[in-house]
Order: structure tokens, then C-alpha cells, then sequence
């Protein structure tokens, strides 16, 4: 098969990493932007959102071409929205070259054909595909300097970073080593999108396997958390409960024993405000520098780097890691204080797990009283409480497929964790307690290490 030269101006389906081929289109890079060494590629601007990207060339398709095609095999709703943008950008780039056709100069002469012009992000009709809210920006500026400032009800200032997705080129990475401890379900996403953007990280995990898809993807191997932290400017970590983030500090070669003064620490784990207070003491005493950044979302929005960053503890933590935050997640707010993060990320998976209860015991009542679970779940759909959570989890149920997108123990720790907030602050939380013994009975159940729509077995046994 002959091959296809790309050249700037053509419309590509581009693909990065794992994720599917996107519509874009070839542009000329910043002048202060490099090419990868080593590696033929083009620079990307994707439809549909900000971003950009250096796609190796093997990775890129013709438009037109492949358009069939990939819309078969691609059927997200962003998706739909970016294919919708190109063909609204080629509907006016058609409308404008007719109208100069139609033109013709003083002499009576008709205005000769011209080439479909494919126009630069900047140009006026690529607007329709930016928030006309939002305020020109250069999208090759840091996520400092493109932060929304949202002044919230209580008086506290959150900060919300500019949209991002795990194909966003567009990010440029800090200079500082970022080290990460903790490859799970959501720790996995977040480092591969890190790399992905450029970043360089030092990865460690209990488990040193997990460690190695990482290392082939160019990340460095530390051999104790007290290693990886010492080697790098930054790290996070991302496990499972208070007693595994504080062993991981605290503990024989814990990140505490490499923290020197100016080191950041960023706690990502769901876990109390007591263990927050309790890890910023220790590592601030150190001279290290401390922040909180629990995440709301799931191992495939982690995967997407869509997820939702809580952030709260040391401001110029938070600031310097905003390339971080823009490669794993589409927003991140600061919360203030350290263990407001904690306590806000408690109270959403308290709402999250009580919501998957309920769910799972409508669907359960639907079938015990003779209706189609299939039938309720249309309805639902078509209703007021329709969301993507509600439909890919009740269609899981329904095909009996419970591979964990978010750990049904650990929406348990959540809602205990919750409860006992709760108590402390003498307010009442009973639906909250009764979604937790419906998940303690489904972990009984041996269902542990499934998804959390996995409650649903603890109605039908």
C-alpha cells in the first residue's frame, strides 16, 4: 500500500496511546515547541476540544478515508460532538470558497478557483468550537495561568482548572521529577496519562510487577518509598485506606524517611481528615510541603484523564503541580485548608454508594414484583435521574458483569469513613448507614473485590 503524505492543513484521525483515533486536524506548532527527537510525527490540533498533540505518523489516518470507519467503531457522545465540529468547520470552509467563487473582479472576470482553506485554531470560524464564554487563551499556556476562580457560597475560594481530557497535547510539563506509589485501579490511569503528557516519573508499588507495563512506557523504577521520594521534587501517592497511607509514610523505608525540606508530598487516597492532619504534621516537620488531592471518578475516567481533583493544604503545592492535575483530570478544585478535601471527597462517595444501593434495590423490587428490570432501566433512562453512571451500571447488573471500576470495599471504607464524620459533627446520617450494611452484607458475599454495582447481590441472596 502506498504511502499517505500528511502535510499542515489536513483533516487526520490521530490516535494517542490506548485511547481511540480522534478528528483533528495537522497545524504548525509554537515556535518555542520541539519536535520529539527521534520520531516522524505531526503536531495535532483535536476537534472538539483545546488540545493538542505530536502524533507519530504511523498513528495518523486521512479524514475523509477513514471516516466511515472509525465512526463505526467509535460511538461516545464526545466523540459524536468532535465528528459533528468537522463537518460544521468543512460545511463553512465549502459555504466560504463558493461565495468567492461567485465573485468576480472589475473587469467582469471571474475570481479563479481556490484550494479548500484549512484554517489555523485562531481563525474566526473555528469559534464554534470553543466556549464563547470562555476568554481567548493561548492553549499552550500552564493551567495557571487559565484557572477559573469560583467563589463559593461559604466564603472559600475553590479553583477550578481549565477542561482537560488524556489526548490533551496541549499541556506543558513541569521540569520537576514526579514520583507516584500506588498502582491500583485509579493510580494506573492517572501515571499512564503523567507519561503520556511528558512528565517524568519514578513509580513504585507493593506489588513490583505492576511497576513493569510503566517502566516500558519510559518511567523510572524506585525500590522504596522512601527512595522514590527522596529522587524526586514531587510525589503522590494513591492507596487503598488510612492504615496503608500511613504505613506508606511512616512505616520501614516510608516516604518519610526522603522527605528534605522543599519536598512535596500529595496524599490522593479517600481517606478520614484525621489521617490528613495527622501525614501533613509529619511531612511538614520535615520541612516538606503538603497537599491533599483525593479524586472523584473511576478506574476508566482515570484511564481518560477525566478525572475530578479535590485539593486542599499547601497553595504553591497545588500551583506547581497543575500540569499534574490537567494531564489526570478534566477539573481540580482547592478546598482550602488540609482535611477539607478529605472531608468533601466523603461526602460524595457517601452519596455515590447510598445512590448504587438504591439502584441495585429498584431493580431488585422490579423483579421480585413480576416487572422487566430492562424496562425499568429505559424508564429511568428517559427520566430526570438519566446519567451515563446510572445506565453502564444497571446494564452491567443486567449482564451479570461486575469487574471492578471502582472497588465495592472501598466504597464501603467510604461510607463507614462517612458515618463516623458524621458522628463527630452530631449529624444524622441514615440512609448512609443503611447503604452500609447492604454493602457489608454483599461483602459477606465474597464480593470485595468486585465493582461497587456489585450490591446488587446482596438484595438476591
Amino acid at each position: 500500500m502506498a504511502a499517505v503524505h500528511l502535510r499542515i492543513g489536513d483533516l487526520v484521525w490521530g490516535k494517542l496511546g490506548r485511547y481511540p483515533p480522534w478528528p483533528g486536524k495537522i497545524v504548525s506548532p509554537p515556535k518555542d515547541l520541539k519536535k520529539p527527537r527521534g520520531k516522524k510525527c505531526h503536531f495535532v490540533k483535536f476537534f472538539g476540544t483545546e488540545d493538542h498533540a505530536w502524533i507519530k505518523v504511523e498513528q495518523l489516518k486521512p479524514y475523509h478515508a477513514h471516516k466511515e470507519e472509525m465512526i463505526k467503531i467509535n460511538k461516545g457522545k464526545r466523540f459524536q460532538q468532535a465528528v459533528d465540529a468537522v463537518e460544521d468547520f468543512l460545511k463553512k470552509a465549502k459555504g466560504k470558497e463558493q461565495n468567492s467563487d461567485g465573485k468576480g473582479d472589475s473587469k467582469g472576470k471571474k475570481t479563479p478557483n481556490k484550494p479548500l482553506k484549512i484554517l489555523e485554531e485562531d481563525d474566526e470560524d473555528l469559534s464554534a468550537l470553543k466556549d464563547p464564554s470562555e476568554k481567548p487563551a493561548s492553549s499552550m499556556e500552564p493551567i495557571s495561568k487559565r484557572l477559573k476562580i469560583v467563589e463559593e457560597v461559604t466564603g472559600s475560594t475553590s479553583i477550578q482548572a481549565a477542561d482537560s481530557t488524556a489526548i490533551n497535547g496541549s499541556i506543558t510539563p513541569t521540569d520537576k521529577r514526579i514520583g507516584f506509589l500506588g498502582l491500583g485501579l485509579m493510580g494506573s490511569g492517572i501515571v499512564s496519562n503523567l507519561l503520556k503528557m511528558g512528565h517524568v516519573v519514578t513509580v513504585w508499588n507493593r506489588t513490583a510487577d505492576k511497576c513493569d507495563l510503566f517502566i516500558q512506557e519510559g518511567a523510572r523504577l524506585g525500590r522504596t518509598p522512601a527512595e522514590v521520594a527522596s529522587m524526586c521534587d514531587i510525589t503522590f501517592s494513591c492507596v487503598s485506606d488510612p492504615k496503608a497511607a500511613r504505613d506508606l509514610v511512616m512505616g520501614p523505608s516510608g516516604v518519610l524517611q526522603g522527605i528534605r525540606p522543599g519536598k512535596c508530598y500529595i496524599e490522593m487516597s479517600t481517606v478520614d481528615p484525621e489521617t490528613i492532619t495527622e501525614l501533613s504534621q509529619v511531612i511538614t516537620s520535615r520541612g516538606g510541603r503538603f497537599l491533599e488531592a483525593p479524586v472523584a471518578g473511576s478506574q476508566q475516567l482515570s484511564n481518560d484523564g477525566m478525572l475530578v481533583i479535590l485539593a486542599a493544604g499547601d497553595r504553591t503545592v497545588y500551583e506547581d503541580c497543575s500540569s499534574c492535575f490537567q494531564a489526570m483530570g478534566k477539573t481540580s478544585f482547592f478546598l482550602g485548608e488540609a482535611g477539607n478535601a478529605a472531608r468533601m471527597m466523603l461526602i460524595l462517595n457517601m452519596v455515590q454508594g447510598s445512590f448504587m444501593a438504591t439502584i441495585a434495590e429498584g431493580l431488585t423490587l422490579a423483579q421480585a414484583t413480576g416487572q422487566s428490570q430492562q424496562t425499568f432501566l429505559d424508564i429511568l433512562c428517559q427520566g430526570q435521574m438519566a446519567s451515563t453512571f446510572v445506565d453502564q451500571k444497571c446494564q452491567n447488573i443486567l449482564q451479570g458483569n461486575f469487574k471492578p471500576d471502582y472497588y465495592l470495599k472501598h466504597i464501603q471504607k467510604d461510607l463507614r469513613l462517612a458515618i463516623s464524620m458524621g458522628d463527630m459533627a452530631n449529624h444524622p446520617t441514615p440512609m448512609a448507614a443503611a447503604a452500609n450494611e447492604v454493602y457489608k452484607r454483599a461483602k459477606a458475599l465474597d464480593q470485595s473485590d468486585n465493582d461497587i454495582s456489585a450490591v446488587y447481590r446482596a438484595y438476591i441472596h
